[in-house]
């Protein structure tokens, strides 16, 4: 494990402290879990970015015209 000092905004740091109280966890814990969403998020981006420089829109569209044509679940209808 590394230590990383930051220094943040005193109101920044209080929202931090009741959110991660909220949460039920740890500052630390916190933190960790919010760094590695926003690295997992940007890989992803990444990812789909590459993915998507080898395959041709007609392509894309050939394979969306061949899901059928339903209505989604009610769970997937939530928000």
């Amino acid at each position: 494990m590394s230590a990383l000092n930051i220094q943040l905004p005193e109101s920044l740091h209080q929202r931090l402290r009741d959110l991660a109280q909220q949460d039920g966890v740890s500052i630390e814990q916190f933190v960790t879990l919010a760094v590695a969403e926003k690295i997992s998020a940007l890989l992803t981006e990444e990812y789909m970015e590459n993915k998507s420089r080898h395959v041709s829109r007609t392509r894309f569209l050939e394979l969306l015209n061949q899901a059928p044509d339903v209505e989604p679940d009610e769970a997937d209808k939530q928000g």
